[in-house]
């Protein structure tokens, strides 16, 4: 039986761990606890050579409705509330080296969009719905804006931003906070379709891959050009560079791809 104090469960199976919002009494939200458990199996999964990729999930109806306002309101008499932490939680996910994708099958609030924003791949069901409501509480999205803004088209993040209106999971893959919206019954193979190609991809080169994601914009094109052939030259001379050609030649797995038994819960 699970702890009743544990509220981010953890498994581990084929080179994925999973990463499990397991707090439905108060539809997922990031209370402090959480958050602390959610940093912790984050970096677990970071240090795990075995571990290829993470994915974020959920008990309960609700992926994740923001703050903890519970939580938050006890604050108030000492002058802070614990919305700093999340500003951890964002970045920790954001800079991971390993592929983090979202699952998201159920409503997502506030903070919970920037937790989504913030993983590299997010799939959620057509009928998942979301919304920024802080402005209907009197707050403003600021901390998950570092995530959100990057990933939304500017005219979808003026009006709902300001507007709070909720908006489904079609939508949300339209304006860029997710990767793809698909039918409920379909959420689960479409994530194990995603996982089986993320494991595939070797270590060191998904971490490049993803650095080379956040590369801000160049100004002299021809530097930039010098500077990705320079790096290019070095992943293709790298033990993983070299592996993976002689895989191709040799119509192999490469040593990196995980193997098919093999897992552990906690």
């Amino acid at each position: 039986m699970t702890s009743p104090d544990v509220l981010v469960r953890v498994a581990t199976a084929r080179g994925v761990t999973t990463l499990t919002l397991d707090s439905p009494h108060n539809r997922n939200a990031l209370s402090t606890p959480l958050m602390r458990q959610l940093l912790d199996g984050l970096a677990a999964a970071v240090a795990d050579e075995a571990v290829r990729m993470v994915v974020l999930d959920h008990t309960g109806p609700v992926f994740c409705s923001g703050a903890d306002l519970k939580e938050t309101a006890a604050a108030y008499a000492s002058g802070t509330v614990p919305a700093g932490m999340l500003g951890d939680v964002l970045a920790a996910v954001w800079e991971c080296p390993k592929p983090v994708l979202a699952r998201v099958a159920g409503p997502a609030r506030a903070g919970g969009l920037g937790l989504i924003a913030a993983a590299d791949l997010a799939v959620c069901a057509e009928e998942a719905t979301f919304a920024f409501t802080e402005v209907r509480i009197g707050v403003i999205p600021a901390v998950i804006s570092a995530t959100v803004l990057p990933r939304l088209h500017p005219r979808a993040a003026a009006e709902l931003y300001l507007t709070g209106d909720t908006f489904d999971g079609r939508r949300a893959a339209e304006i860029g906070l997710v990767t793809a919206a698909v039918p409920a019954d379909g959420l689960d193979a479409a994530v194990e379709r995603y996982c089986a190609s993320l494991v595939r991809g070797a270590p060191g080169a998904l971490a490049g891959a993803k650095r080379l994601l956040r590369r801000p914009a160049a100004t002299d094109l021809r530097a930039e050009v010098a500077d990705l052939a320079a790096l290019s030259t070095t992943y293709f001379l790298s033990d993983e560079g070299r592996e993976g050609v002689a895989a191709f030649r040799s119509r192999r797995p490469a040593r990196w791809v995980p193997a098919s038994d093999g897992d552990h819960t906690a």
